[in-house]
């Protein structure tokens, strides 16, 4: 059996059998031996009850993620992340207010830098015109 028959067909199968290999993989169309997961949104409710049950389970992260269906790395930001929103995260993190005014402010001055650069143009323009 040729190796592009076994790729079409083992790309059908979720997830890829053990033997796959990243070379194998990339020669059946894919990046990753594992199907990529996609993206998921999840609301501060479910966020915030996650993070509690890490904190009263005395379970580790790894195992919370994964009876939520969640990957470890999101809940392990998560549960840093509100330990920085009650005081007791690293010196200079920000908390999440911080986080979302720093957003806020930095779209301001995309905006402000946008208008300035219009008018910059707009007067230029102007003054050939006039001249």
């Amino acid at each position: 059996m040729s190796l592009s028959r076994v790729c079409c067909s083992l790309a059908l199968l979720e997830p890829p059998p053990v033997s796959w290999t990243p070379q194998i993989a990339r020669k059946c169309g894919r990046s990753s031996p594992w199907p990529k997961r996609k993206r998921r949104a999840f609301t501060k409710e479910f966020k915030a009850v996650a993070v509690r049950i890490v904190g009263a389970s005395g379970k580790t992260v790894g195992a919370v993620a994964r009876e939520l269906d969640l990957t470890e790395t999101a809940l392990r930001k998560w549960v840093r992340q509100a330990e920085i929103d009650a005081g007791r995260g690293q010196s200079g993190a920000l908390t999440t207010d911080e986080r979302a005014e720093l957003a806020q402010l930095r779209r301001e001055v995309r905006t402000l830098r946008m208008e300035r650069d219009i008018l910059k143009k707009a007067t230029a323009f102007f003054a050939k015109e006039n001249a």
